[in-house]
């Protein structure tokens, strides 16, 4: 798997994960404090977060890191 990939593939992870727990992306960024345009383009595929966001991310959604960078 290649780097963008890997990044379309979390950014998959992120929309269905975000979309279970019927979060907006508003609330969902204000959670993971970061802006919604960020995760706009996160979930779009066009930004790879760092370490800190995906955790952040992962916390907010009560899913374990692995889960968002599954890419399976």
């Amino acid at each position: 798997m290649n780097r963008q990939d890997i990044i379309k593939k979390f950014a998959e992870n992120v929309r269905v994960e975000r979309a279970r727990k019927k979060i907006s992306q508003e609330k969902l960024a204000e959670m993971a404090n970061i802006s919604p345009e960020y995760l706009s383009r996160i979930e779009a595929g066009k930004y790879s977060p760092s370490l800190v966001v995906i955790t952040n991310l992962a916390k907010a959604l009560d899913v374990s890191v692995e889960t968002l960078i599954n890419a399976e």
